[in-house]
């Protein structure tokens, strides 16, 4: 397997122990960890076994240092991480929700190094070199206009060397703010819709595709965790309708019934086929993984871009039934580890995919 690139932003995860608050523990200890959506899927890749080459911008200080370690021992390649004088390490701030209590993400990113590192700052010929992949988020084009620009560029010149394009729709509505006067998905979708032309692969969550593009998923309610699986088919038949370079959208398709309980599943949508496939199955028919105890939901979707890109990439896993089956299995088992990073071997995820999903001990 070629080289697989990620680029996007890595921050400082600060959450307090479990399921307490922040004004629980505060003041108090809090944990510092590292994460971020471009980031986890590098190293989600790495434990699977890919070659995975992460990209970003970070300062000159002991704690980026701390965090360019972290990854390198996770055996992402971080030779093409650019070290600026300018801007910050970004730090967000998780509180994880129990039962009927939500989660909660507060953010603390502005002026960051990646938001302020231009394009030509990058050297994408050398960045992109030996790789067959570029994967890349909705995140990082909103936090700066400077790095919506930059993502652009980064995917027009992945286009142009010949690598496979993938991106995650992933839309944040607290970081859609950097065009005073626009409506964060206004800003969203315009934004999107420039880089879109270049991508291959699109992921999205169950809204993500409504959020941005305005095209909806009919009898969907994502927040009573009502879902028409039924009609995400047509959403993806909608988007590529739209952007007809892409050849396959896949969509999780998350039934939230609590903070702790959720269901899980996806949807793989193949342009050429025009067929759609779901995972995980049962007896033939679409069943999803009834998540109850959640452990920590960060990264879940990450976590699924992983999985499919290394399918895809993979021989035995890439054609699209196994390759979804694989994605949702991986993210299922995300949901069970703390932290960003789906620290899940590919042997423990194809033993799902198995149906092995009683959690007995491995002696």
């Amino acid at each position: 397997m070629k080289t697989i690139v990620t680029f996007g932003e890595v921050m400082g995860r600060l959450a307090p122990e479990g399921v307490q608050r922040l004004r629980q523990t505060l003041p108090g200890p809090l944990n510092l960890t590292f994460g971020g959506a471009e980031a986890n899927v590098a190293a989600s890749l790495a434990q699977l076994g890919a070659s995975a080459r992460f990209v970003t911008a970070l300062p000159q200080h002991a704690v980026a240092d701390a965090c360019v370690g972290f990854l390198t021992g996770l055996g992402v390649d971080v030779s093409e991480i650019l070290r600026t004088k300018q801007g910050r390490l970004g730090l967000y701030f998780f509180e994880n929700g129990a039962n009927q209590r939500p989660s909660n993400v507060i953010y603390d990113r502005s002026h960051s190094s990646v938001s302020l590192a231009r394009a030509e700052d990058y050297d994408w010929e050398k960045i992109l070199d030996g790789a067959c992949w570029l994967h890349t988020t909705g995140i990082t084009p909103a936090l700066s206009q400077v790095s919506a620009e930059t993502v652009q560029h980064a995917v027009e010149t992945a286009k142009k060397k010949g690598l496979t394009v993938s991106c995650d729709l992933n839309f944040r509505k607290k970081l859609w703010g950097w065009k005073p006067g626009t409506d964060s998905r206004a800003l969203a979708g315009e934004t999107m819709r420039g880089i879109l032309p270049f991508v291959d692969v699109l992921i999205a969550n169950e809204e993500d595709a409504a959020d941005v593009l305005d095209i909806h998923a009919s009898d969907t309610d994502v927040d009573s965790g009502k879902l028409a699986i039924d009609q995400y088919p047509d959403v993806a038949r909608e988007i590529v309708k739209q952007f007809p370079n892409v050849s396959k959208v896949a969509i999780t398709l998350r039934e939230s019934l609590s903070a702790s309980h959720n269901n899980w599943g996806a949807m793989l949508y193949e342009a050429a086929s025009n067929r759609s496939y779901f995972a995980p199955l049962r007896d033939g028919q679409y069943e999803p993984y009834q998540i109850k105890n959640i452990v920590d939901r960060v990264g879940g979707g990450d976590s699924f871009g992983a999985g499919l890109i290394f399918a895809l990439n993979t021989q035995e896993l890439s054609a699209p039934d196994k390759a979804i089956a694989f994605a949702a299995a991986a993210s299922c088992l995300c949901h069970s580890i703390v932290g960003d990073v789906n620290f899940t071997s590919r042997a423990e995820v194809e033993s799902l995919m198995g149906g092995s999903a009683s959690g007995r001990v491995v002696r």
